[in-house]
């Protein structure tokens, strides 16, 4: 496989990130992630990591340092970049940090389908989102001011930004949820149905 056909996910970029710091096996990358508090924007599963691993030694991108037991630990397989993974690595990097890329979330595809619920029962919803966005606010608030005094600020950067786009979907939900409690944005399921179904019946009589 030539690492020029392997597109990088968030995952093989972790990888190739901590690789570049020194060789090391799977349990070493997984613990950093922890300690630094990627798990923010990584699911700390096993078998993401390595399967990013494989894609990785795969595309040539990284390969096998060492492989070795110390003590009564399991045997473990170290790992190194290869010059083709650095340069892959930064290559995707830049391409991501300056290209914005709209990724519709589980909450995006729900919105759409929102006129399917009655507006009180939406302003409802809205209402226990916005809360439960205001405790996932505050949660990563103050993990964020305990690790600020121990980690360096562009080691953070990602949990500003996530707590950044959590503040701005809750203003949004709210505005939401006061127009439609307000009266200012209304909708009738039965009255969009019936006008659906007439737009299809006209349609399907212009094609005979």
């Amino acid at each position: 496989m030539n690492y020029m056909d392997l597109e990088l996910g968030i995952w093989e970029i972790a990888v190739l990130a901590l690789l570049r710091e020194a060789p090391m096996h799977p349990y070493q990358m997984q613990r950093l992630l922890h300690l630094r508090h990627k798990d923010e924007i990584l699911a700390l599963k096993r078998g993401s990591l390595y399967h990013a691993i494989g894609r990785l030694v795969r595309g040539g991108l990284i390969g096998v340092e060492k492989t070795g037991r110390e003590g009564k630990r399991p045997e473990r397989t170290s790992y190194r970049i290869t010059p083709e993974g650095t340069r892959a690595f930064l290559e995707s990097l830049r391409t991501i940090v300056a290209t914005p890329r709209r990724e519709p979330s589980q909450c995006m595809a729900a919105l759409s389908f929102l006129v399917h619920l009655n507006p009180k029962e939406a302003c409802r919803l809205l209402a226990e989102r916005g809360k439960n966005l205001d405790a996932e606010i505050a949660q990563h608030s103050t993990r964020l001011r305990g690790v600020s005094a121990h980690v360096a600020r562009i080691n953070l950067v990602e949990s500003e930004y996530l707590l950044a786009m959590l503040k701005a979907e809750s203003a949004w939900i709210r505005g939401l949820e006061k127009e439609i409690h307000q009266g200012k944005l209304v909708w009738d399921l039965k009255s969009i149905l019936r006008e659906a179904a007439a737009s299809r019946k006209v349609a399907s009589q212009g094609r005979k």
